[in-house]
């Protein structure tokens, strides 16, 4: 007898970056697919001598079952860090410690999403969520954006049509997957279209301090008046991604109800790796490691802009980050990134074609790149693959229709169901 699954399951899609990256894992493959930090900026040593002072002190502690809010001290610091840095009003018991931001992201979901729900996004936007969300069965809406962020006036006009609208979901920082980072202005409107509608709204913010140039800009928790914005930070992008260490900063009510999602899904977050995290953010500099890894991208996104500027054929657009891990690139609209993927995989450089990153599907013609884990000498090398690739896509006057049609790594799939999602 076949055995039955829940209905949710027809929506859990595999993750194409994820699956992605284990083509890209020879080391002769220039990847541009993941969204990967450079190793050479994590605190090794540091965290070698971190840990033997956690298990030395506090050993018993660090081993045993923790509150599901977090761990105190890493509260406090979160807490405090947010107001510092973001300009924010966030207390400790604001502050719930996650497995990463990405079970924010789910646990936001099991929060407010019956089926049919509407959850409005900006186009395009993080596959992640789209995966994290799409198992509570909503229904997607984009919002037109450009490059300061998403249109208030299409956000305030879509709210009035969407009945069943419960949360919206956005990265006004260095957007993933375009890099984009949006004006001050944008998000005041946006906050003034939120207060008037009373709709949630999920901040993600995995790369704000990932700045290589420019002012900040208050996030739109510093600007929230009402309680509505959930702020999802992460140690991930700043520290080490390995840890698993995330965080929901809202207002009480809001973490009352997180607490009690989360207690039904894994009690707690690690409290070792809390405890490792606090004591290095208490007993080193984070802030230096954080300028540091900034360097090297710096430098890497630089490297990527200049290759580009040489490389791209007339007719390709590609966005100019000051911060993050990602820029964003649109091809002539007769080339289908997808088939372009598989005839540059055969010259050993990836990237992750732009499509998936729209809900609702469509956008063939665009790519996201990731310069923050290859060294700048492969990011020159592997932009002058692709464009060659490129170049004679265009110069064959070819959509890739005669390159075999790239539909993912061999994975195991539920009928029914396609290859989207990642990181």
């Amino acid at each position: 007898m076949a055995v039955r699954f829940a209905q949710r399951m027809n929506e859990m899609r595999a993750s194409e970056i994820r699956e992605l990256l284990k083509l890209t894992q020879r080391p002769e493959v220039i990847s541009f697919a993941g969204g990967l930090p450079a190793p050479e900026s994590f605190p090794v040593e540091e965290l070698k001598e971190v840990t033997a002072r956690v298990l030395d002190e506090h050993g018993r502690e660090a081993l045993q079952y923790s509150p599901t809010e977090g761990y105190p001290p890493l509260r406090r610091w979160v807490a405090d860090h947010m107001n510092e840095r973001f300009a924010t009003a966030v207390a400790p018991d604001d502050v719930l410690i996650t497995s990463g931001s990405q079970q924010g992201l789910d646990l936001s979901g099991k929060l407010f999403l019956d089926e049919g729900d509407v959850v409005l996004c900006e186009s395009p936007t993080y596959l992640g969520a789209i995966n994290a969300l799409r198992s509570y069965r909503p229904r997607f809406v984009e919002v037109p954006t450009d490059d300061e962020g998403m249109i208030p006036e299409a956000l305030d006009a879509l709210l009035a049509r969407e009945g069943r609208a419960r949360l919206v979901y956005v990265i006004p920082d260095f957007q993933n997957p375009t890099g984009r980072t949006w004006s001050l202005p944008r998000r005041h409107a946006f906050m003034e279209v939120a207060r008037r509608h009373r709709i949630p709204v999920i901040e993600d913010c995995p790369y704000g301090e990932v700045r290589f140039e420019g002012v900040p800009i208050p996030p739109l928790k510093a600007l929230d008046e009402d309680g509505l914005v959930i702020f999802l930070g992460t140690f991930s992008k700043i520290f080490c991604p390995g840890m698993r260490i995330g965080w929901i900063a809202a207002a009480p009510y809001l973490i009352e109800r997180y607490v009690l999602i989360k207690q039904g899904a894994d009690l707690q977050t690690a409290t070792l790796a809390q405890m490792q995290v606090a004591a290095y953010v208490e007993n080193h500099d984070i802030d230096a490691n954080v300028a540091r890894a900034c360097e090297i991208y710096r430098a890497r996104r630089t490297a990527m802009i200049r290759a580009l500027e040489r490389e791209m054929p007339p007719g390709v657009r590609f966005t100019r980050p000051s911060g993050g891990l990602f820029l964003w690139v649109e091809l002539p609209e007769q080339v289908n990134a997808p088939e372009l993927l598989a005839a540059c995989l055969e010259q050993e450089v990836a990237f992750v074609p732009g499509g998936s990153f729209f809900p609702n599907g469509g956008h063939q013609n665009t790519m996201r790149l990731n310069f923050s884990s290859m060294p700048e000498e492969r990011i020159d090398e592997g932009v002058r693959r692709l464009g060659a690739v490129l170049r004679e896509f265009i110069g064959r006057g070819e959509t890739g229709s005669k390159v075999p049609k790239f539909e993912g790594p061999k994975v195991q799939r539920l009928e029914g169901s396609k290859v989207v999602g990642g990181n």
